[in-house]
């Protein structure tokens, strides 16, 4: 079992880039770590790793983990018809597909895609101003094999960019900020690395708010762990040689150790070496994502909090003016999704081609709904403004 400790929420005194911004910072439950059985997927001799919700149903972590993830109320946004083509209609169940189908058109009725349902979500967005987050790997580039090659394609790239002169919006992600920047090359945007745990403001000023001429970064509630980080980076990447596809990468305030190019039969052998590793130092918590394992510092800080953070520096404190919209593939966007679920505002959309347990209303098969689903809105901002 990894050690217990109290996490730390961060000091209510945050620096700000922008003039005249609220901010609040709201105490989540106290959590608890869990053990190391939780991190070891079910696998069979393809490698599939499980990313469904027999994985994720039955981790015992704690609740502001939201691993424990339950079934969103999608009463207040119903589905709708859509003049967007998808490849799959969610309406009914065909009783002669095979089980993985019918599984998954029982599971897309309760989270309807996100494109079929396009005008009621722009209904439901009337009179309020949207704010768009967007997870990276798997929502705006391909999860591919090795993640320093998850480049975003330029039709992507403008696409994103076309959002975000219509509407504030930020890049969350486990990624460091850095390194997601360089993948995006956008300087209109917030940028919300490490889980949330590094935030800067738009390098280009937005029409939307006001900040300095120079980008000054946010909020890093983790900078007291940077050497703490880097000292387990050096451990990590060391004791992870003898097993040939894992790969650790540095995120900053947070660790990755991706395990998509390890054989399926040596992964449990792997959380084993890394849970080790984690378990000698109480400031850390271990948590699992698509084939990665996370390693952050506990602070009461993920990217539901990220997004709460970015809304009160927007200066939308009244729940009734803003639609947040957050797009999003793994668990840990689960987090965001959960807080738009308990605002009982916005849209959660999550990005997957399999059914899962999700706290998202809506979900889209891949990144190339994602980019159909951002062209809709501005085209639909245009009528709006014309």
């Amino acid at each position: 079992m990894l050690q217990k400790t109290k996490e730390e929420e961060p000091k209510k005194q945050l620096p700000m880039s922008m003039e005249n911004h609220k901010m609040t910072v709201m105490p989540l439950p106290k959590g608890r770590n869990s053990s190391i059985q939780a991190f070891i997927p079910a696998c069979d001799s393809t490698g599939n790793d499980g990313d469904n919700n027999n994985i994720t149903k039955n981790l015992p972590f704690s609740k502001h983990l939201h691993f424990d993830v339950c079934k969103c109320n999608t009463t207040w946004l119903k589905p709708t018809t859509s003049p967007f083509p998808t490849q799959r209609g969610c309406n009914a169940v065909d009783p002669f597909a095979n089980p993985h189908d019918r599984n998954y058109d029982q599971w897309i009725i309760q989270h309807p895609s996100a494109l079929e349902n396009f005008k009621e979500i722009v209904a439901s967005s009337k009179g309020k101003s949207i704010v768009m987050f967007l997870d990276y790997d798997g929502t705006l580039s391909p999860i591919v094999d090795n993640p320093d090659r998850a480049f975003m394609d330029d039709e992507m790239r403008d696409a994103v960019r076309e959002v975000a002169s219509c509407f504030p919006t930020a890049i969350v992600t486990g990624r460091s900020r850095d390194k997601v920047y360089k993948f995006v090359k956008l300087e209109e945007l917030y940028y919300a690395g490490s889980h949330g745990m590094d935030i800067q403001g738009p390098k280009k000023g937005p029409k939307f708010a006001k900040i300095k001429e120079k980008a000054v970064v946010l909020f890093q509630p983790a900078s007291k762990f940077l050497p703490l980080i880097r000292e387990v980076y050096k451990l990590l990447v060391e004791r992870t040689k003898s097993t040939p596809g894992a790969k650790v990468e540095n995120n900053k305030f947070c660790l990755s150790v991706h395990f998509r190019c390890v054989d399926p039969q040596k992964w449990s052998s792997l959380a084993e070496q890394v849970n080790a590793i984690i378990k000698e130092y109480p400031n850390l918590r271990l948590t699992r994502g698509r084939k990665v394992l996370e390693i952050r510092p506990i602070i009461r800080w993920d990217k539901g909090k990220a997004l709460e953070f970015l809304l009160e520096s927007l200066g939308f404190a009244d729940l009734h003016s803003v639609f947040p919209i957050y797009i999003g593939d793994d668990q840990s966007d689960e987090d965001a999704f959960k807080v738009l679920q308990h605002r009982r505002q916005g849209a959660g959309i999550l990005v997957s081609k399999s059914p899962k347990e999700t706290g998202a209303s809506y979900s889209l098969r891949e990144p190339a709904e994602v980019m159909k689903f951002l062209h809709g809105l501005v085209e639909s901002n245009k009528v709006t403004v014309n």
